[in-house]
């Protein structure tokens, strides 16, 4: 199981990373595609939606199970992975390169509550 330890963590399974203009790109830890198992549809949510952090407001479906995805931090949406929509199976090619879409913070003060790696892989060891 693979945990950048340039990226940031949510309990969900969901991993963040801060860019250079203070958004932050979202996406599913390789954990949790391989729980998963084959991704064939994701429901991503609409640019200019404002999500509140631990909102759901993103689907990802696989041969086994539908999964909502969180919202890290509270902000507005920015972008969305419409090459992920068009080939969802690339999440489980490279969960960390198939980004799902992006927000612009509302308070970064919240990304000092996500996991980093070693935080996160005790979480994903319970699992």
């Amino acid at each position: 199981m693979s945990i950048p330890s340039t990226l940031k963590y949510t309990k969900s399974h969901e991993w963040v990373k801060l860019e250079a203009d203070g958004s932050v790109t979202v996406g599913i830890t390789d954990h949790a595609q391989e729980a998963l198992g084959d991704i064939v549809f994701l429901e991503l949510p609409d640019t200019g939606r404002t999500v509140k952090a631990g909102e759901e407001c993103a689907v990802v479906e696989s041969v086994k199970a539908a999964s909502d995805i969180y919202a890290p931090v509270s902000g507005q949406v920015v972008a969305r992975n419409e090459a992920a929509v068009d080939t969802p199976e690339s999440v489980n090619q490279d969960a960390y390169s198939a980004w799902l879409f992006k927000l612009k913070p509302s308070d970064p003060g919240e990304l000092a509550a996500l996991l980093d790696a070693a935080g996160y892989a005790a979480v994903a060891d319970e699992h």
